[in-house]
């Protein structure tokens, strides 16, 4: 490809929208441009990188026997009616009716139209196994589209589902992608974890996450200091911690003006924060109130909260629903409250806060706590349930080691989905005695165009992007320093057909600019070699080459530079640099 053809405005200065750094060097780099809120166009650089994903992703996909296929994006209602998703998924579904008002949606994911897609062809259990998967944009209404790609109203998904007559073949269906999807971001050059996860929308039992670490994300990971466990931060069990025994005191109602939140009451009577028990209270489906009890320096873990009690869209409890309740916002707790039913009205308290000796805690009356509070005396009917979230140093569940906290971007997701769709769509095929079952379904997912981001997010420094070569729009940039010197436009030229018939993925910088703005380019776009052709090519016979990643440069004979380069890229490759 040559520069001057090449349509790549980059832009000198960065939009002031643009939050974090994938956000700003892509608009910065001409790889995409705003259209909208959370709507982005790919202009030809992005869209190179993207295409090299989706190559490894193919291949990859090719390699466990999974079949491409291609679905619409616009999906009727009634199959999400008949799963029971259409109410329950929430507003972030894109809506729409037809001209004859018939309801429809567009896919936020598949599962439901990839199984009726099947259902009346995969009848017998000697179809399967069988996977099927498809690249295709996704949209999901966020009610704060940001960060560029990391959270967009479009996206480019990759989506795979199994279908299997057993979960013994689930099982080695979800291994074979869990496998696949470890090669496909170790090939894009990611630094990442599989972690444990919660299935949340999607459904099931049993789910991975793939996170690229990077301070940028908005997910947060708990990985062992010791060993292998690691897990997304709402799927990991805190440890219950004990606290020094104490003799149990008499509960005392104490006037505590002005102090409607943890740290106020704290302050307040001079105590730790430990030695408080906090209240925080859902609403669940609108129609579930759940109060949680947690130690005063912890924080409710809402998607624990939200698997015990079950149901769809968990928020904060409104004043009105608090006080049905007998409960006094900022002055919450057990003690005073309804009692619960189990069925409109929860009470669940983290083992934790149930180790609180002689601790205070709300009693439902404005401006006042009661003291001297054990909770495995005090609070009555109440569920202890582990909702408190993980925090730095807590005790590994799987070894017992210190665990850290990280940041990380979600980039794929594998599920097993057990046969939650087939049993609501009623999908079905016969077994080895005529008998029909079920399929046993698994989901699989991987953020295209978030890859993308958190490629740059992980490879950056104040000049630019740093692609690991397999996902780089261009592996070399050949630039000749002055355009207007005919022997260096000439020995570039040679290098760049040298560099093609090698089949690699050469730019020949032959803009008539100043070398300055061409390095400057070169730097922020990333092409992860430079070559660089100066005055010094004709009369010594020698070129520049430099690594973008290590900022590594070698003078070499011009004879020799196409090879060098080829060495020095296959270095790279494998390094998965």
């Amino acid at each position: 490809m040559l520069a001057s053809k090449l349509y790549s405005p980059t832009l000198r200065e960065i939009p002031a929208d643009a939050e974090i750094v994938s956000h700003q060097y892509m608009l910065k780099a001409g790889l995409i441009r705003k259209s909208g809120g959370g709507l982005y166009s790919f202009l030809p650089l992005g869209r190179r990188v993207e295409l090299k994903i989706e190559a490894i992703i193919r291949e990859e996909m090719n390699n466990i026997g999974a079949q491409e296929i291609m679905m619409p994006i616009v999906q009727p209602a009634e199959i999400w009616h008949e799963s029971g998703r259409w109410n329950a998924y929430g507003p972030e579904m894109f809506k729409l009716e037809d001209r004859h008002g018939s309801q429809f949606c567009l896919g936020p994911t598949h599962e439901e139209l990839i199984t009726t897609l099947v259902r009346n062809e995969l009848r017998s259990y000697k179809q399967m196994p069988v996977t099927l998967w498809q690249m295709q944009n996704k949209y999901r209404d966020e009610i704060r589209p940001r960060f560029g790609l990391m959270r967009s109203r479009e996206f480019v998904m990759k989506d795979g589902y199994s279908f299997d007559v057993d979960e013994e073949g689930l099982h080695k269906s979800y291994q074979d992608e869990y496998d696949a999807y470890t090669r496909v971001f170790t090939r894009c050059g990611l630094e990442f974890k599989q972690v444990e996860a919660d299935s949340g929308q999607i459904g099931g039992n049993h789910s991975h996450e793939f996170m690229a670490l990077a301070q940028a994300g908005e997910a947060e990971i708990v990985s062992c200091s010791q060993c292998d466990y690691a897990a997304d931060i709402e799927k990991a069990t805190a440890p219950t911690l004990e606290m020094a025994a104490e003799t149990a005191k008499d509960v005392e109602l104490i006037e505590t003006p002005n102090c409607a939140t943890i740290e106020d009451l704290a302050q307040f009577l001079s105590i730790p924060l430990e030695k408080t028990i906090k209240a925080v209270a859902f609403t669940i489906d609108g129609e579930k109130t759940v109060l949680c009890m947690v130690r005063g320096d912890h924080s409710v873990n809402d998607v624990a909260v939200q698997n015990f009690v079950g149901g769809n869209a968990i928020e904060p409890a409104t004043e009105d629903e608090l006080k049905a309740h007998g409960l006094q916002p900022g002055y919450m707790s057990p003690i005073d409250a309804d009692k619960p039913d189990n069925e409109t009205f929860f009470i669940l308290v983290d083992p934790s806060a149930m180790a609180v000796p002689n601790g205070v805690t709300g009693a439902n009356k404005a401006g006042y706590h009661y003291q001297n509070v054990n909770p495995s005396r005090d609070f009555k009917d109440v569920s202890i349930v582990s909702i408190r979230t993980m925090v730095e140093g807590d005790a590994c569940p799987q070894c017992g080691a210190p665990i850290h906290v990280v940041r990380g971007i979600e980039v794929g997701q594998v599920f097993e989905l057990g046969t939650k769709y087939s049993e609501a769509l009623h999908a079905t095929f016969l077994d080895q005695n005529g008998k029909a079952k079920p399929y046993v379904m698994g989901c699989y997912g991987i953020g295209v165009t978030r890859t993308i981001a958190a490629a740059i997010e992980q490879f950056h420094d104040e000049h630019g992007i740093m692609w690991p070569v397999a996902i780089a729009p261009f592996e070399v940039a050949v630039v000749p320093v002055s355009t207007k010197d005919q022997d260096q436009v000439r020995i570039a030229e040679e290098l760049y057909k040298g560099l093609q018939d090698t089949k690699t993925d050469v730019l020949l910088d032959d803009r008539n600019e100043r070398a300055g703005v061409k390095f400057n380019d070169a730097d922020l776009i990333g092409y992860p070699v430079r070559v660089t052709v100066g005055k010094k090519s004709a009369s010594d016979g020698t070129v520049e080459i430099k690594v973008r990643r290590t900022g590594q440069e070698e003078v070499v004979p011009v004879d020799n530079a196409v090879a060098r380069v080829q060495e020095i890229l296959a270095d790279l490759r494998s390094k998965n640099m």
